[in-house]
């Protein structure tokens, strides 16, 4: 990723990790996100990390539902930047890509990427040397504790 030009962001952690491109694959997804994320002083009871889980989850059942093929993993990529969390989720189909307009769904289609618009800072589709990459950044800011 790279930052815009003056603003220079800080690397803070990396996580990255395949899984069987499976509904369990989906869900184990979700729960080492959730661990690494505790691991990295993001615990599960922040805003942070609840939207980190929901998006994890959201793009991870899509890869399993709509990029699976046969014999293939997915993976799950977190980074964490000053001010940053990016989530990454790449799939082997290239030709199955979700539509980046936050209205444009359509019925058939789940809530999964409204539910990633609605959390997320940003997000969208890359090309990779095989398949796709659908990423979306949260917003990190300190919590503070009442």
């Amino acid at each position: 990723m790279t930052a815009p030009s003056g603003s220079a962001r800080t690397l803070v952690r990396v996580f990255t990790q395949r899984f069987s491109c499976t509904r369990r694959g989906a869900r184990l997804a979700r729960q080492l996100a959730l661990v690494e994320l505790h691991d990295w002083g993001i615990p599960e009871t922040t805003a942070l990390a609840a939207d980190a889980g929901l998006v994890v989850a959201e793009l991870a059942a899509n890869a399993v539902l709509h990029g699976r093929v046969p014999g293939r993993d997915f993976e799950l990529r977190m980074t964490l930047l000053e001010g940053v969390l990016r989530i990454e989720v790449s799939d082997a189909r290239a030709d199955r890509r979700p539509a980046v307009r936050p209205h444009a769904y359509q019925a058939e289609s789940g809530y999964g990427l409204r539910i990633v618009d609605a959390v997320a800072a940003g997000w969208g589709v890359r090309d990779r040397l095989v398949g796709k990459t659908v990423w979306a950044e949260l917003t990190h800011r300190e919590e503070r504790r009442t």
